[in-house]
């Protein structure tokens, strides 16, 4: 009977903390919307919840018996789904199916993919932002369909499928690299090949800044990412089975917390050096950056260094976005900074504070980069050559909301052409 409870709490908890990080959705929708210019808003509602319909298919027909299985067995048995085991559905149907059995693989078998699958909708969610208001949306679609189905799969076979990485003990408890800084390279190959927006920057090398559209939205959406990230970070520890795991848990939660709070700090102590303002979207990015940095290693014990990483976080972040900015590479919400930048950091901080071998670090750190940014890259131009990756200017001037969808996300801020409306 102690067993069973614990399969309950177990699986229970995936499903919980599975639909909280599915809600950190809304919060990348909502933080996009808000920070591009309002002719482009439709698009990125739409953008945002085609991504994590794709990231479900593809994780559900290949991603995750690539990710758990390997390349070799996949394509071996032409095992291109994956669902309820035998003996689950057994259990299910009244055919005699074995509890002993069932309960055995310590939670259910779906728990567990849709834990695993709402992490690969956060990384495509990464690579949405930064290519706001300019990149086509099939491509954008296209690109997302082999990132959940391939790119990401890849690494996660070699880290928690139990691939070299793992082997050699690399550490990343809930993705600070796996997730975050592969969502990163992906964003960043991206704004290489899509191109900076038109206007963003001049002549004479200066940048023009382009103010968020709904200020309001935007924060909401971090404090929404926040909020999220208790169950990403939460979850991770992967059972709910006793005091061991509910002290973790607890634990856990707070240095997520620490981390937030110690990387928005720093951010807008930082702002107005860096940046000449006190600037609200590297403050809030700041605490995007601590969130990221404790990713790796949010287990550790002594809560002060929680505090510690997720501030050099937010410092890492802001000098981040000002050094792209510098570098012509157009960030619309400054998701390479705050998930790739900061993300090295966060894999980096695992030897200071929870054990980590510095050199398994950065093979790790490298391997993952190297692979995620050529394969992105390579993806990338593949579908600019086949159809595109690039809005035309026209489209870009009067804004993808009405060019693509035929809809404002606020159509009381548009002239209306038609005078008897």
């Amino acid at each position: 009977m102690a067993q069973e409870t614990q399969f309950v709490l177990s699986s229970f908890s995936f499903l919980i903390w599975g639909v909280l990080i599915m809600w950190m959705c809304a919060g990348f929708t909502m933080l996009e919307s808000g920070s591009v210019r309002t002719k482009n808003a439709s698009v990125i509602c739409l953008k945002n919840v085609g991504l994590y319909a794709i990231a479900g298919l593809m994780f559900y027909l290949i991603g995750y018996n690539l990710m758990y299985t390997g390349v070799d067995d996949l394509i071996g048995s032409f095992r291109l789904s994956y669902g309820t085991s035998e003996a689950e559905k057994a259990l299910l149907a009244g055919d005699g199916g074995s509890v002993a059995e069932v309960v055995g693989n310590g939670n259910s078998v779906m728990s567990d993919w849709f834990f695993q699958m709402v992490f690969v909708a956060t990384t495509a969610s990464i690579v949405s932002g930064t290519l706001a208001e300019r990149v086509r949306l099939w491509s954008f679609f296209v690109f997302v369909a082999v990132l959940t189905g391939f790119i990401y799969p890849v690494i996660g076979a070699w880290t928690w499928g139990g691939g070299w990485l793992d082997q050699m003990g690399f550490q990343d408890f809930a993705g600070s690299t796996i997730v975050h800084s592969t969502g990163g390279w992906a964003a960043l190959a991206g704004a290489m090949i899509v191109g900076a927006r038109q206007g963003k920057y001049r002549e004479d090398g200066s940048v023009k800044f382009t103010p968020p559209s709904n200020v309001p939205v935007v924060t909401l959406g971090v404090f929404i990412l926040w909020m999220g990230w208790f169950a990403f970070n939460g979850g991770s520890q992967l059972a709910l089975s006793g005091v061991v795991d509910a002290v973790a848990v607890s634990n856990i939660l707070v240095n997520t917390n620490l981390a937030a709070c110690g990387g928005f700090i720093a951010a807008i102590a930082l702002s107005r050096p860096i940046f000449g303002r006190i600037d609200l979207m590297a403050s809030l990015n700041g605490a995007i950056a601590g969130l990221v940095s404790i990713t790796a290693g949010p287990d550790i014990v002594d809560h002060y260094w929680a505090i510690i990483i997720g501030a050099v976080g937010g410092v890492i972040c802001s000098l981040g976005m000002k050094t792209l900015e510098q570098m012509r590479v157009d960030d619309v919400v400054g998701a390479v900074s705050a998930h790739l930048f900061a993300g090295i950091w966060g894999t980096l901080a695992v030897c200071i504070a929870a054990g980590g071998n510095l050199l398994v670090q950065i093979v790790g750190i490298l391997a993952i980069g190297a692979f995620v940014f050529s394969a992105s890259m390579l993806v990338w131009l593949a579908i600019k050559q086949i159809m595109g990756v690039r809005v035309t200017l026209d489209v870009e001037r009067h804004g993808q909301d009405v060019a693509e969808l035929g809809i404002e996300a606020y159509p009381e801020f548009v002239v209306l052409q038609d005078p008897d409306l």
